[in-house]
């Protein structure tokens, strides 16, 4: 299986911290978030990875180069900020072959990788992307979701001021290639996962609950907690 981390973003609301340093390479316990990823994905359970970078570039690049897993490692620049299904769809022919993995590597998580893969396999019919969950302690902050008793996703709020509980989609997903012909027909390069496709998907995607550790770094106040937490 084959995996593409999102790591191009600014990292706007974790600013000082990001002022002359990538998001994904903020560090938690003496380590960058993106290695907490290369070494969990690596080399038993993902075959390949492939990074996508836009702000600070060189910084991921050397750091790639120094890690033991350069050689399962690709990165492609983007001159342009794509959006999350926008990089997917740039890179269809890197992703299209099987099921792959898309996780934003802003996120610090602990989870069993062969599980979440596993769990994929078995998916129920007409399943097209396994969703990991996680429970916040901000939901507005998320896109909390909710299922039916055999776990397939019934609606999603992204972001919402009003209170739809503590389930949230964790950014970590696995994703049959059919997406990916789904994309192609919207006919843009500009494509949000979480809003644009994740919708028109429902009904069609089951979750995996992560119970072990999920915190998306996006402020200060939460690379704070996960400093405490992990």
């Amino acid at each position: 299986m084959k995996a593409l981390l999102l790591a191009a973003g600014f990292g706007t609301r974790l600013k000082p911290f990001t002022d002359n340093l990538p998001k994904c390479l903020v560090v938690i316990k003496e380590k960058p978030l993106l290695q907490y990823w290369l070494d969990m994905l690596l080399p038993d359970k993902v075959d390949h990875v492939l990074i996508n970078t836009h702000y600070l570039p060189t910084q991921v690049e050397d750091f790639i180069q120094a890690t033991p897993w350069a050689d399962h490692i690709s990165l492609v620049y983007e001159p342009d900020l794509l959006g999350t299904a926008g990089t997917v769809l740039k890179n269809r022919h890197f992703l299209q072959d099987g099921p792959f993995i898309l996780a934003h590597a802003d996120n610090l998580t602990r989870f069993n990788v062969n599980d979440f893969i596993q769990a994929h396999a078995q998916r129920p019919l007409g399943v097209d992307i396994t969703m990991m969950t996680f429970d916040t302690d901000v939901p507005e902050s998320c896109g909390i979701i909710e299922t039916n008793k055999q776990g397939i996703v019934t609606a999603f709020y992204e972001k919402s001021k009003d209170f739809h509980g503590h389930r949230a989609n964790a950014a970590v997903y696995i994703v049959e290639p059919t997406v990916i012909d789904f994309l192609s027909t919207l006919k843009k390069t500009i494509i949000d996962f979480s809003t644009e496709v994740l919708p028109h998907y429902l009904q069609r995607i089951q979750v995996h609950h992560n119970a072990d550790y999920h915190r998306d770094i996006g402020t200060p106040e939460s690379l704070r907690l996960a400093q405490l937490e992990f």
